[in-house]
This record gives structure tokens, sequence and C-alpha cells, in this order.
């Protein structure tokens, strides 16, 4: 089993190989590409040494499967190249999300889908991942008509750079910046760019994934996405409303059985999800579960979980250990 990690030196390429180590994946021989700036480095994994190969070598090695953290652009010209050889390519980039030919995948939720013919497959935008593995438990129960989102969004789902902006504002030292506005002592309310119905192409990630994961284009999604001054994880306030009531011990329940997720509401004792307590676990965490008292049927909670984790790392090598169980590649 051969596995090509391709943009192995980013943050998201770095989690990628600290994921597959942690959860024992049987690759036989890993393969780490980067952009040639990066040739003549090699990526500790296991303990053992690999080279950092150009996208041509790899294809040339082809690998069973291609896991992608390189942006979109890449994705778009590559990801291709490497399926006419065979391999499977995971894809964490927006580049194939929307393509109405590939899969857009969160185990939990959706990984029946997949075929042996799958050979580009798209990895979830990180706060849509971390949602609907709330919503679906939900959904298949008392079914959701409409979701109201915001988010809190950690630095790290814009890279290194932001990280640095972060910590440098912290200590009162001038460097570049990833944002048009310090982040320190500050929220941004501006995740990727606008369009042209005001929103930000974040939000409207939000709102067209969750339908096209869940497989319901009936439910309704609204979302405001804001980049706050945080490492370690995501967090979202949502407001869901079903079409049939529920009870909250039941929502409990569901969501305490739903495979991926905690649930940490104790309010009587503080309890309850912080980045600080999702920061390199798998897991999403759901709590502050209660009733909207202004409309029927509907439900607040408060979701968080690690972006570079589930929300991007681990859910590609979900995908790739689904595939794996399943003899699809």
């Amino acid at each position: 089993m051969k596995v090509a990690v391709v943009g192995a030196t980013g943050l998201v390429g770095t989690k990628m190989l600290q994921v597959l180590q942690e959860r024992n994946f049987p690759l036989t021989e890993l393969i780490p590409v980067a952009s040639e700036k990066s040739i003549g480095k090699t990526v500790l994994f296991a303990g053992k040494e690999y080279p950092v190969r150009l996208m041509e070598d790899a294809i040339a090695m082809k690998p069973e499967i291609a896991v992608f953290s390189a942006g979109g652009k890449t994705s778009l010209e590559w990801a291709p190249k490497f399926a006419e050889v065979g391999t499977t390519v995971i894809d964490n980039s927006s580049a194939w999300r929307m393509d109405p030919d590939k899969k857009l995948i969160v185990p939990e939720v959706n990984a029946h889908v997949l075929t042996t013919s799958d050979k580009i497959i798209a990895n979830p935008n990180c706060s849509t991942i971390q949602m609907v593995v709330v919503l679906q438990p939900l959904h298949l129960k008392y079914k959701i008509k409409r979701v109201v989102v915001s988010t809190y969004q950690s630095v790290t789902g814009t890279g290194k750079k932001a990280v640095d902006q972060l910590m440098n504002e912290r200590k009162g030292i001038e460097g570049e910046m990833a944002y048009p506005y310090p982040i320190d002592m500050n929220l941004i309310p501006h995740i990727d760019m606008f369009l042209d119905n005001g929103y930000t192409k974040e939000e409207m990630k939000m709102v067209n994934e969750t339908k096209k994961i869940m497989g319901d284009e009936s439910i309704r999604v609204t979302a405001t996405t804001v980049r706050v001054p945080v490492i370690g994880g995501h967090s979202e306030s949502v407001n869901i409303e079903f079409e049939n009531d529920f009870d909250l011990n039941e929502v409990r329940e569901l969501l305490s059985n739903a495979a991926g997720v905690t649930v940490v509401d104790d309010v009587k004792n503080n309890q309850y999800p912080m980045p600080i307590m999702a920061h390199d676990k798998d897991d999403t965490f759901v709590g502050r579960l209660r009733r909207d008292e202004t409309q029927p049927n509907t439900l607040n909670c408060w979701i968080v979980s690690d972006n570079l984790r589930k929300g991007a790392a681990t859910n590609a090598v979900q995908i790739a250990e689904y595939l794996m169980a399943n003899k699809l590649i």
C-alpha cells in the first residue's frame, strides 16, 4: 500500500502525516510530495526518513492512494493525472467539492455512497464537516428544515502565515500580515472572498456542501463565518429547526451514540466544548444543548472540533480507511 501525501510539508500535510501514523494506517511506502523548493528535504514517518518528491515522480510510482493538501489549483491540475494511473485521490481543497461527478464525503454521514469508480474524492470544508457530523443523527430522527450557523474559526484554518501574524502581534513584533487587519484582540467577519450576494465563499461552502453531503436539497442553511484569535479548533453556534418536535434527553442520547461525536453538556458544572478541549483530538464536541424558546421544534447547540484534524487530515484518513475496509481500492 503506497500512499502519497501531496503538500506534505504544509500545515495540513504535516498533520496528515501525524494522523496516518497515530491511526497506524497500513501503508508500506510513504511518498511525500511537495514543490521544487522542498526537494532535497526528507520527512520522518514512523521512525523512517522518506525523501520529498516531485509530482511526476510520485505519479510514476503509482500509489494506491494520494491525499492532496496543496490548494485548489494544484488539485485541478494534478489529481486527474494521479487518477489516470489508477490512484484514488482524496482532495482537501475546494476544487472538486461541488463537481456533480465527484463525491463529497464525511465518513460518519455518507461514506456508503463511495464505489470503486470514485478516483477523485472531495474532502469537505472544515467548518462543514464538524457541523454535519452533529446534524446527521438529528436529521434522521427529526428531519431538519433550516440551519442558522455562526462560526468562530481558528487562525490555523488560514495557515502558518496567519498563526505567525497572531503570535507576532501577541509579542508586539512587526511581521507579515495574513489578514487585512490585526487578529489579536480582534475578530474578522470575513473568511475567503466576498461574493455578489454579500456572503463570503466560506459561508456559501457551508450552505452548498451541507446539502450535498446530507443528500437533501430541502435543508435551508444560512451562515456567518468569523475568524477569531484562537489556535486549536473551530467553534460554531448552530440553530436547527426541525419538522418534528424533539425531547432534549433523546437528543443527548442520539448524539452520545453518534460516531465521532462527544457530548459535553453539563452547564451546572461549567462543562461545555471549547477549542482548548478539542485541540489535537479527532472527535467533534457538542454542548449547550437547549430549546430555542422563540419558535417550535428548534434546537440551539455549540459545536467545536480541531479543524486541522477532523476538519481536514483525520477526515481524509478516515475516507482512506473506509476505502480499504470495504475493498474499494
